[in-house]
């Protein structure tokens, strides 16, 4: 049984670092070699590094294209960016305030009041305690 401090299997040749490359490897030749020679296989992948002009659901580009309402994610509905933005002006406050408030972006509170946002639930009971109004929630 070899001791701790010995190591068994190690390789401790030289090894040396430099930004040029070895002649040999530059056009390539050894794995042209090799794969002459039988010792390394390579075989084609379907859709392997091509365009294949799909996104990463496998949807294809004219399939989205051609796509309306399906694949529109859902935005803040149109009652609850009224209720925010009368609920945030009974209580004299800007959008910058509220967000300050809250300790949020004031773009978040921009984003609800714009109809931009995607609704988050928490976000809007958050909101809504602060104020102290009843705002619609989003569905799910």
């Amino acid at each position: 049984m070899p001791s701790r401090g010995e190591y068994s299997g190690q390789d401790w040749g030289t090894v040396s670092f430099s930004n040029s490359r070895p002649t040999s490897a530059k056009g390539g030749g050894n794995m042209a070699n090799a794969q002459r020679a039988g010792q390394v296989s390579s075989a084609a992948r379907v859709g392997g590094g091509g365009n294949s002009m799909t996104t990463g659901s496998g949807i294809s580009a004219a399939k989205l294209d051609a796509e309306t309402d399906e694949l529109k994610h859902q935005t803040v509905s149109t009652d609850l960016k009224k209720a925010m933005i009368s609920a945030r002006n009974a209580k004299g406050l800007t959008q910058k305030q509220l967000a300050q408030q809250l300790n949020m972006q004031p773009q978040v509170i921009n984003e609800y009041e714009s109809g931009k946002a995607i609704p988050n639930n928490a976000v809007i009971a958050k909101i809504e305690r602060h104020l102290g109004a009843k705002l619609p929630r989003a569905k799910k």
